[in-house]
């Protein structure tokens, strides 16, 4: 079952986590692999001594037969470019292309795309790659006195081999050269006879089954998946889990296959080891941090000295400051009293005036219209001296309720001229606004007092049922945080133009875009221009539609409540008489970091800050640990329509295999090489797969390569040292010049460690 499908629990402890504090060495980006000029020298050989290249996808490892290992180890690179400067042009071969950024970036692999084939298509990488071979073992021109013996893939085209024949031998004058199967190679030199060879190599897997030496090629079957594909797995699995932080170039791709070397592992118990890897208990230690080059902001460390300092500054200015506002504010103070005392005399002097016209004149001069605005001016003035002088001087007097009257109101218009017509209208609005005070001061005083009621109420249903109580208070909560779901997923869809309250709010923008928004007939008379909105009140709550969508419940002519405040009253009621519900069952205990899946897998057992450059630069592995080997047993994890390595095993002996002599001996003798098979627990998992579905009786025992990467290159120098070929100087499997001039490019001699000629 794809590990996608399986059931994701919510941890059931209610317990906090506690934080653990980041690992003091965290696993470090490996510099590029240059390892310096490869050393060259003329070995002393004999005649029938041949040159051994395994010509591999990921790594070219070549050297005389008669050695226990290849002298030469490089990837299948090139980069050849001019300099200006030095007016020269430049090949850099393998490793050596990490040694300069231009030879980097101009970079080219002998197989394009190299994640994705094994079969050669750039041929003047590998034209190079064979001049740099041949010139470090000692053999410069274009007459290598030497056989050879390359390895190839599983069916390598004819093509493909018709023209590496061309390029050794017309190009290099090489005397002979013999193809084989670098798995095959590798279970010889093992000392197979009988088995299944599972050759799993950079990029891809092949099943072959050997009976006494001789593959049965018929019956090989392949996977489109090898280490190359894990590193482009990996590389898009942690573009995913860290949106832009791979594609500054902090990592290149042959740091990312380090860390699949490094880190990544085969799961004995895929399924089961998914659902516990991002547990909290043993955390730090599945979980691997990486960091990568980062640059911190610079922070100027001041002494206590220094910081004593700054604060006795900060405390002095806030100190001269503060003395500066009081001042001011007395200041202010003494500033309205004396004017508050010109009032008063004024109203005095206006009041013992003995003219009107001397009162109007006196009036005038301070612009105000009548008695009662200079009366007004000085109770306003009143009042705002008698808070200052509270809240600065600490003076304190209660302030007297003050009554309202309003004798205009009584007496008819007829009784009053046009200046008391004006202070009647302005009385009448005056007790109107002191009505309406009245009345929403009422209105609260009810509301208060219905609230206490319906807390008596509940209190009382409290007491009478407490079980059902807490049932309708869980209810209203799970109700609660529904709507806050809802609301929450309703304002994301609107920034969808596809989403349905999307759509409806664009509906409303085109209705009122129209001649005839509302579609209502015109009223005669009515001017064409006037298309009549905003005559009926109800045409304004178009508005609210557009502002907050389209509510299908009827909720969107209501004001917007306070979700969060609701539920955590209903939270605190919960807290105070529920004795099952704890602060940990709070919506803000639940949304703790702690707890949370995303950061325990974004960011492990570790506190994030997304300010820090360094914690910005951080890479955490856990499920991604054994998610990517995991591929070879579930290609659909990664999207591969094929299928699995033990689905492969399990068809080829019980189906294809069917009615042969040695269908019962294929399973006791699994053979792994490759790279693959250096994924801690490969080969157990293999084993115990195949005994799930392989009869019982089967026996079935996979075993490793000694060396997986290195056995290829010593099984096929051993090959040839038992004049395999032509180490003897007769015949055998190798392909000499003229032979390959008389009888053409795709003349191939076979044998058992070989692809056959089709």
């Amino acid at each position: 079952m794809p590990h996608f499908t399986l059931p994701i629990h919510p941890p059931t402890n209610t317990n906090t986590n506690t934080p653990l504090p980041p690992p003091s060495n965290p696993y470090l980006l490996t510099d590029p692999p240059f390892t310096g000029q490869l050393p060259s020298s003329r070995q002393q050989t004999h005649p029938g001594t041949a040159i051994i290249i395994d010509n591999g996808s990921s790594s070219i490892r070549a050297g005389f037969s008669h050695s226990p290992t290849p002298s030469l180890q490089f990837p299948p690179l090139m980069a050849r470019y001019t300099d200006r400067k030095l007016a020269r042009r430049l090949t850099f071969i393998g490793s050596e292309i990490y040694f300069d950024g231009t030879a980097r970036g101009q970079s080219k692999s002998a197989y394009d795309p190299p994640t994705s084939s094994n079969i050669i298509n750039n041929w003047d990488v590998q034209e190079g790659c064979l001049e740099y071979i041949f010139s470090k073992l000692g053999l410069h021109g274009q007459n290598v006195d030497k056989a050879v013996v390359m390895t190839e893939p599983l069916a390598n085209p004819a093509y493909a081999r018709r023209t590496m024949s061309e390029l050794l031998f017309e190009g290099f004058g090489v005397p002979a050269v013999a193809y084989g199967i670098d798995s095959l190679f590798s279970y010889d030199y093992n000392g197979g006879r009988t088995g299944l060879v599972v050759g799993a190599g950079y990029t891809g897997t092949h099943v072959i089954p050997v009976v006494d030496r001789q593959p049965l090629l018929s019956q090989a079957t392949r996977l489109d998946w090898g280490r190359s594909q894990c590193v482009e797995f990996l590389t898009r699995l942690l573009r995913a889990k860290y949106p832009g932080l791979l594609t500054g170039g902090k990592i290149t791709e042959t740091q990312v296959e380090d860390l699949v070397r490094e880190h990544c592992y085969v799961s004995q118990d895929f399924s089961g080891e998914m659902l516990s890897m991002l547990e909290w208990t043993g955390l730090e230690n599945r979980d691997h941090l990486v960091q990568l080059p980062y640059q911190e902001k610079e922070v100027v460390v001041k002494t206590d000295e220094e910081l004593r300092v700054v604060e006795e500054r900060k405390r002095e200015s806030g100190r001269r400051l503060q003395e500066q506002a009081a001042k001011m504010r007395l200041e202010k103070l003494v500033r309205k009293e004396q004017e508050l005392e010109y009032y008063r005399d004024l109203l005095l002097r206006v009041q013992n005036a003995p003219t009107k016209k001397s009162a109007r004149e006196l009036l005038d001069e301070d612009e105000f219209k009548d008695e009662s605005q200079l009366d007004r001016r000085i109770k306003e003035m009143e009042k705002s001296v008698r808070k200052q002088r509270n809240k600065d001087v600490g003076d304190l007097e209660e302030e007297t309720a003050e009554v309202h009257t309003y004798p205009l109101l009584e007496i008819p218009d007829e009784d009053l001229d046009e200046e008391g017509v004006k202070a009647k209208r302005g009385q009448r609005l005056l007790k109107a606004n002191h009505d309406a005070r009245a009345r929403a001061k009422a209105e609260k005083a009810a509301e208060a007092s219905r609230l206490a009621s319906v807390q008596r109420e509940d209190d009382a249903y409290r007491e009478r049922d407490f079980e059902g109580w807490v049932e309708e208070r869980r209810a209203a909560r799970q109700s609660t945080m529904q709507r806050i779901k809802d609301r929450d997923r309703f304002k994301a869809d609107l920034g969808n133009r596809k989403s349905q309250a999307s759509q409806m709010r664009m509906k409303a923008l085109a209705s009122l875009a129209s001649d005839n928004p509302l579609g209502r007939k015109r009223r005669r008379g009515q001017d064409k221009e006037d298309d009549g909105f905003g005559a009926d009140d109800g045409d304004w709550a178009v508005y609210r539609d557009i502002q907050r969508g389209n509510d299908e419940d009827g909720e969107g002519d209501e004001e917007e409540e306070d979700l969060g405040a609701v539920l955590r009253g209903i939270e605190g009621e919960l807290l105070k008489w529920d004795p099952e519900f704890t602060e940990q069952s709070t919506q803000e205990a639940m949304r703790d970091w702690t707890k949370s899946l995303y950061h325990a897998f974004a960011h492990g057992p570790y506190v994030f800050d997304s300010e820090s450059a360094r914690e910005s630069a951080q890479l955490h592995l856990n499920v991604e640990r054994i998610r990517v080997p995991e591929v070879i047993f579930q290609p659909s994890i990664a999207g591969v329509d094929q299928a699995g390595l033990t689905e492969l095993v399990e068809t080829l002996i019980g189906n294809r295999m069917a009615g042969h002599t040695a269908q019962g001996l294929l399973a006791r003798d699994i053979f792994v090489t490759g790279g693959y098979a250096l994924f801690k627990g490969f080969e157990e998992r293999l084993a115990n797969e195949l005994r799930g579905v392989l009869p019982a009786d089967a026996g079935v025992k996979v075993r490793k390569a000694r060396d997986p990467v290195l056995d290829a290159w010593r099984g096929a120098a051993a090959w040839a040292g038992k004049g395999g070929g032509g180490g003897s100087g007769s015949g055998g499997a190798f392909v000499t010049r003229g032979e390959w001039m008389e009888k053409g490019g795709e003349y191939l001699k076979e044998h058992n460690l070989g692809n056959v000629f089709t």
